[in-house]
């Protein structure tokens, strides 16, 4: 019986609907990130001077906002992430275990 609920799932247009998107969304954040963070790891490496160089008269150098930089833009990602799994896919989630259990309960 529970390999019938799986198959049921597994053939929703929503199932594939919400593998589809979530997948393709997820891969455009891992590259944005993999962009930000390896950008960063690649400036810090070829590009001494531009991170040492400091920034007005004062001591800080411009290693130190691309780090913050680095840091928030993690933190917006994740919540964008965060923000489109509770709304979208939670609601494709719901309505795809609704019609699963559904069938189930006419079928016994």
């Amino acid at each position: 019986m529970e390999q019938d609920v799986v198959q049921r799932v597994k053939s929703d247009p929503d199932y594939r609907k919400l593998v589809a998107k979530r997948s393709r969304f997820g891969w455009i954040l891992t590259w944005s990130m993999m962009v930000v963070y390896y950008g960063f790891t690649l400036l810090c490496a070829f590009d001494k001077e531009l991170m040492g160089a400091r920034i007005g008269s004062g001591v800080m150098t411009w290693a130190i906002p691309a780090g913050i930089f680095v840091i928030l833009f993690t933190i917006v990602v994740t919540a964008i992430y965060v923000r489109r799994a509770n709304g979208e896919y939670d609601e494709l989630t719901e309505a795809i275990k609704a019609r699963a259990l559904a069938k189930t309960k006419v079928a016994a």
